[in-house]
């Protein structure tokens, strides 16, 4: 049984910071890729950011030059989010992409941006 586990989100003024970050635990043999993805009211999921098993990072374009992703240790991805906007609310979530091919998702985190 995978888990993973989520905090770090809440509520911050126009150009705050926050710092998310994702544990997994549980039997998943090999990780391709670990991220995050973040869901608006009446908006689909997107990608935010992710990185692979060989360190490469990919940001949506919205975030890039603001949000950080690091992969702490094997099982720990984390995302630092600086100078957040009102349109960064939002329910973040925690993503792996195992080698088998599967994906496992966090149970999200909510992010409010006020402005």
């Amino acid at each position: 049984q995978v888990q993973l586990r989520e905090s770090g989100g809440g509520l911050v003024q126009a150009g705050g910071s926050l710092r998310l970050s994702c544990a997994a635990s549980g039997s998943i043999l090999s990780i391709n890729a670990m991220g995050w993805y973040r869901q608006a009211p009446g908006k689909q999921r997107e990608l935010v950011a992710d990185i692979t098993s060989r360190g490469s990072t990919a940001y949506a374009d919205s975030v890039q030059g603001r949000f950080i992703i690091s992969r702490d240790n094997v099982n720990t991805v984390s995302l630092q989010m600086n100078s957040l906007k009102p349109e960064d609310t939002a329910v973040y979530y925690c993503h792996i992409l195992s080698s088998t091919p599967r994906h496992y998702w966090g149970q999200g985190t909510q992010v409010t941006v006020s402005s």
